[in-house]
């Protein structure tokens, strides 16, 4: 590994500060695949002995890394590369079927399960009649304990009266219904996350976050499920494959 490491030498003769050519130079080695998600970066110590930097260089590089979400501190353990979960949006598949064919562990941290009236939004987007019930749920999704996303969903009480026996996979208690949703449409923007997002989500006030609103159909073209979710932009990303 040493070897590769001299590649990320900085060029002192250049005026683009040593700290951030480091740390562009390491970015490009983990976009690159030089270190798989979860593996430890070398530490601030080897990079100061290997490229003759100094530490405090090696660290304002790491640090900085670490705000952009490509490494990950451990305390008293070291730095590590971020995992990222990419989820395709040419299918649609649920967040638990994504993170185990990726080898994370899934699991969700209930904050509320509970029915009421339908408000204005969700009657238009589930194309539902005035005083209609329905089910909603607030959770975190996590990926190996970690806090991946804040996800509110809406369902018609109709296909869900107790949401409280939802477990673990959402789409798995459609599925075992017979009214799981084969389609849906997605909106996805940027956006900062609020005092309350950070808490939850274990990130700074103002961090970028991605916010994504799905509403997905029934077969028969009945809509079914409305959400709201708040990605860490750190961790998530999402791909499509284009064609011409």
């Amino acid at each position: 590994m040493s070897s590769h490491i001299i590649d990320f030498k900085p060029d002192s003769e250049s005026s683009t500060p040593l700290y951030l050519q480091l740390a562009n130079k390491l970015a490009n080695g983990i976009h690159s695949g030089l270190w798989q998600p979860d593996e430890a970066l070398p530490s601030e110590r080897m990079l100061s002995e290997t490229l003759e930097i100094s530490r405090v260089t090696a660290r304002k590089a790491i640090d900085m890394l670490c705000e952009r979400g490509l490494l990950t501190r451990k305390h008293g353990s070291g730095t590590y590369i971020t995992p990222k979960l990419e989820q395709p949006l040419s299918r649609l598949t649920n967040f638990s079927e994504e993170l185990r064919q990726r080898g994370f562990v899934p699991g969700s941290r209930w904050i509320s399960r509970d029915t009421g009236v339908a408000s204005p939004e969700e009657i238009l987007s589930l194309g539902l009649s005035p005083n209609t019930v329905v089910s909603r749920l607030k959770r975190l999704r996590t990926a190996d304990n970690v806090v991946m996303a804040i996800e509110s969903t809406t369902i018609p009480a109709m296909y869900m009266p107790n949401p409280k026996l939802v477990t673990d996979s959402l789409y798995g208690y459609l599925e075992s219904h017979n009214v799981a949703p084969t389609r849906a449409l997605q909106h996805i923007r940027a956006v900062n996350a609020t005092a309350e997002q950070a808490r939850l989500a274990d990130i700074k006030q103002g961090a970028a976050m991605l916010f994504i609103t799905r509403v997905a159909y029934l077969p028969n073209g009945t809509a079914i499920e409305l959400s709201h979710s708040y990605c860490r932009s750190d961790y998530y990303d999402f791909v499509a494959e284009l064609f011409r």
